[in-house]
């Protein structure tokens, strides 16, 4: 019969460093004047520049309208958009700062929003070529049909 040796120290947790939220907000809830383009955007027309968020950050074009429609005390998809892009960029903050939030200011966390994507995109350097490959569009041609041999009957009889 073997002897195995008691453990004395359980392993502690461990976070690696991608899953560290270090990165703060590009700008601050209330700092609209940073961009007066979406800052007078999101005040006449908040609903298109929920939209146009949304599909910026790769979501449905009309996914935020589903807000305007429910009744929750809490929006359920600004809430979940404002913490999807918090977790894809590691931005500090947690669920329940993004619920309070969003449930005090609608407005300011849209327009935050607006700016964090506008910010954060990747331009194209300079020096960068795109290349794209257009094909002109080919006739149809259908599919060749080898003719089957086909027994020959007797012509039909006469009237």
């Amino acid at each position: 019969m073997a002897v195995y040796p008691a453990v004395t120290l359980q392993p502690g947790m461990f976070r690696s460093p991608e899953n560290l939220k270090t990165e703060p907000w590009v700008s601050g809830l209330f700092d609209c004047c940073e961009d007066m383009g979406i800052c007078c955007f999101g005040f006449w027309c908040l609903p298109c520049l929920m939209c146009r968020t949304s599909q910026e950050m790769g979501e449905g074009l009309c996914l935020p309208l589903v807000d305007m429609l429910l009744a929750a005390p809490v929006p359920p998809i600004a809430l979940a958009l404002r913490v999807s892009l918090r977790e894809r960029n590691r931005i500090q903050g947690s669920v329940c700062d993004d619920c309070c939030m969003v449930t005090c200011c609608m407005w300011c966390v849209w327009c935050q929003m607006a700016r964090e994507v506008r910010k954060r995109r990747q331009p194209l350097p300079n020096n960068a070529q795109i290349t794209v490959c257009v094909t002109a569009p080919q006739a149809y041609q259908p599919p060749m049909v080898m003719p089957l041999h086909v027994p020959v009957y007797p012509p039909p009889y006469p009237n």
